[in-house]
Formats: C-alpha cells, structure tokens, sequence
C-alpha cells in the first residue's frame, strides 16, 4: 500500500479501500455495501433507511456510558472529474491515488477525498478499541454531491446524539459554524435543426486547461469560467462571420466551476482564416486578462468531420445572448463576516440532448431572500430568450450559534494540541448541516476537517501534515465530551 508509512496508519488504510470503490452521486450501491459489511465484520449495531443512508453505532467504552453521544457526519458520493483526454470508467475503475511531497494526488481524476477522507477517519475511529471514548454515532448520506437527497430524505429518528461533527470541510485550522444555503435554476431551449449549407465547413472549437473547482468554496478566486469563454467566442465570431452552431458541451457538474467546453461549427471556405485569427486574438486577450489564475488556458479551433446538422439562427442568437447576460461569480459579500462570500451563482454548464439545450446554473446564499434573487434575475434572462426554466435542489443554510457547546470544546482541544487559536467561520459552499438541523432542531453542530485543494477537479489534493492534525483534533474533541 502507498500510504503504509503514512499516520494515523488507520485512516489512510481504509482511505486506500474507499479509493478502490466507485461511488459518484447516485451511484452510491457498493460503497454503502461496504459500510454494511464493515458493521458486520465488527460486530457493530447498524441501520440504512430508503434514501440510502448509513448509520453505524458503536456503544460508549466500559465506564464512558454517561458521557454525551456524538453523532460523526461525512457523505458517500463523490465528484467525478477527469480530464477530456482521459479514459476512466466512473462505475468501475478505481481512483489511483499518489504521493507527491506532501499531498496525496491522483492520477488523472478527482481524487474523492471529498469526502473520502471523513469517511476514512469515521472507520479509523469505529475500528479503534484503545481509544475511550463516549457512544459514537456514525452518519453516512447519500447523493450529497449533486443534490443533498441524503440529507434531504433523512428520518427525524435516524440517530439519538444532541451534538454533530460533520466531516466535510477542507480548511485545517478553521472550524466552521455556518454555510450557505443553495438552489438550482436549469434552463431549457429547444431548437430545429438545419441542413449544412454545401460551401461550408465543420470546425471545432475548444477552451480547455482551466483550473475548475468547487462552485462555493472557489467561486471567488477569479478563475475562467470556459463556458463563459466559449459564449464569448461564439458571440464575437458570430459578428463578423457567418458561423453556425450544431453543438455545445462545456462543464459537467452543477456544483463544479467549468473547466473545459467544446463547440463544434460551420462556416463559410471564405471566413476560415478570418475566423482562425479572429479566435487568436480572442486567445490572446482571455490569456492577459486570466494571467495569474489560469496558466495552462487554451482555446484552438481545428477542423473537424462533416456536420449533419446545425441549429437554427434564432435559438443560435437565443443561446449566445442569454449565456452572455448569464452573471457568473460572486454577487455579493457578508456584511456580517469579513471576507465571506454571501451570494453568488455558477453558470455550470451546456449541454446538447436530443433537440434541446440545457443549461444548468446553481445558486449559494447565506441570505435566503439574495438567493431568490439572483434565481429569479437569471429565470427572466433566459424566459426572455425563450427558454423553459425550472429551479429545484433547494437546501437551507446553516445559521451560525457562537454560543455552541461542540465549538468551545473543539476550540479549547486546538489551542492545547497545536498552541494557536483556530478561526471561527462560516463557508460559503453548502453543508448537509442546514437540512440535518431542520430535521433536528437543537442540535449542536460544528464542522472541520483536513486541508483538500482543488476539490473538484483532477488536482485535487489532501495534505498530509493536515490530516494527522485532524485526526488529533477529532479524538481529542471526543475525550472532552462531558456527561449527559
């Protein structure tokens, strides 16, 4: 095994397992099988309900039975990414993880981490007979990923604890206390297809090498956004020439700032060398202006085979005019926190299926009203564009309680373990904790975790260094549970 020389040798054993295990949003069957066996196999009381939810319980340490139980929250999905270039089967492939300096990689994809490593850490704690410690309830929810039906669905007797550690955050030194609340605005064009005029001929056009990331914690970062470049493209080579558009795919997840988009197209034998420089130009000026953030930007035109078809020139104008008005990044900042991002939304991606075109967009606020808001501004771009727009995935933020119980122990555990005072925020992306404290009114809840970089995308990364402080955080936090 890789990690053999790593500690806590039991989280990167069972984070080398949970590698081995394809487990995307949805697709979550055999690693909620292996959460299952892994209850039997230790003798450990467990439940799943119809969501797919997990729980695994393990009973207080003989002469720990008053303590308060604590309830360990992580999610089972994971974000599939991987470059264009790469072949890697979602439903059976493993992850192929790597160690470089400090930082556990993968080859080629994301590498699951999120939240891999909070599941890893959960097993470690459950497998361990030394450490003595309270009832531990182990929470496993589904589909958190790509619209938090775990979470959503959970039953409101699931488990019994009165505090939650949730295990998704990505920061090592900060405990959060709050996030966003989030929602989903998907737009729908159809379109007729048109036959190819005979002296025209097929292009493709390609921006890739972005650096991507998650929707909520990257968002303010300035990264490129490719289907924003790829619209921008299309709209200035569409004023110049007559290009035709037969499709569109850029970005893949709801959740994840898109890295790479691809367009396919025809033009007149006439405008190919206008438009071969008229996109270099294009290059030139995206490159200065992402400079510092995007490196490795790149956007080509090469030919390509005959099309069968392009779409009609209205949806055309429709699309390119609605993906230009589309706003994309952070709306608004916390007037409350320092540097937290309040509102902002992802343009997330465009895809071709059958005679339609959809576009997905999601939204995150930690205001409700401002996340409406900036739906609705984006429903009345595209219904002005003739487009159908729904919105759905809605999921409530998680209002921070300074006062907490689980936030002064966990504080208190970090300045003695490490002799620094951690920071205490909120995060912009979404946590299943806002939905879970509906169902649970009362609950004392705090989230913390490794450092991950890149989630995401095929440069994500876990720090080392970091997740043996986490895990030294973790169990010190559990000791200093106090009694019921």
């Amino acid at each position: 095994m890789i990690f053999e020389d790593l500690e806590p040798s039991k989280i990167w054993t069972y984070f080398s397992e949970i590698c081995k295990i394809p487990r995307l949003s949805k697709n979550e069957e055999q690693i909620r099988q292996y959460l299952v066996d892994f209850a039997v196999h230790h003798e450990l009381e467990y439940k799943t309900d119809h969501a797919g939810n997990v729980l695994i319980v393990k009973q207080a340490y003989q002469g720990y039975e008053n303590r308060q139980s604590v309830c360990l929250q992580s999610h089972m999905d994971m974000v599939g990414e991987k470059d264009a270039s790469t072949e890697h089967d979602w439903t059976r492939d493993p992850i192929i993880p790597y160690i470089d300096g400090n930082w556990v990689k993968a080859k080629d994809t994301t590498l699951g981490a999120d939240d891999g490593i909070g599941i890893a850490s959960q097993l470690a704690l459950l497998d361990d007979s030394n450490i003595k410690l309270g009832k531990i309830e182990c929470l496993f929810t589904v589909d958190e990923e790509s619209g938090m039906t775990g979470a959503i669905e959970l039953g409101k007797n699931f488990f019994e604890s009165q505090i939650l550690i949730n295990l998704d955050s990505e920061d090592e030194g900060e405990l959060f206390i709050g996030c966003a609340g989030g929602m989903d605005t998907v737009a729908s064009m159809s379109f007729k297809k048109e036959e190819v005029k005979i002296d025209h001929m097929s292009f493709q056009l390609s921006v890739t090498g972005l650096h991507g990331g998650h929707s909520g914690d990257e968002i303010d970062k300035g990264y490129a956004n490719s289907v924003k470049i790829m619209a921008g493209l299309l709209k200035k080579l569409s004023e110049g020439y007559n290009i035709r558009i037969s499709d569109f795919n850029g970005g893949n997840l709801r959740n994840a700032i898109p890295r790479e988009a691809f367009t396919s197209i025809t033009c007149s034998k006439a405008d190919v060398d206008g438009i071969k420089k008229e996109t270099d130009a294009y290059y030139k000026s995206v490159k200065t202006r992402y400079a510092e953030t995007e490196p490795d930007l790149n956007i080509s035109v090469s030919k390509a085979k005959p099309l069968s078809h392009v779409i009609d020139l209205k949806s055309q104008k429709n699309l390119l005019l609605a993906l230009e008005e589309c706003p994309h990044g952070v709306i608004g900042w916390s007037k409350d926190m320092e540097g937290l991002v309040e509102t902002s939304t992802n343009l997330a991606s465009v895809k071709f299926s059958g005679d339609k075109i959809i576009i997905v967009t999601s939204q995150r606020s930690s205001v409700e009203s401002a996340k409406k808001e900036i739906a609705g501004r984006i429903n009345r771009i595209f219904t002005a564009n003739d487009a159908v727009v729904q919105h759905s995935g809605g999921y409530p933020g998680w209002q921070p309680n300074t006062n907490s119980q689980i936030l002064n122990i966990s504080k208190s555990s970090y300045n003695k373990l490490f002799n620094t005072q951690p920071v205490v925020r909120a995060i912009h992306a979404g946590l299943e904790c806002g939905l879970i404290l509906e169902k649970y009114p009362g609950l004392d809840m705090i989230s913390f975790g490794p450092t991950i970089l890149g989630a995401h995308t095929p440069q994500e990364r876990l720090d080392i260094e970091t997740t043996k402080k986490f895990w030294d955080l973790l169990v010190d936090v559990l000791k200093n549970i106090p009694a019921n």
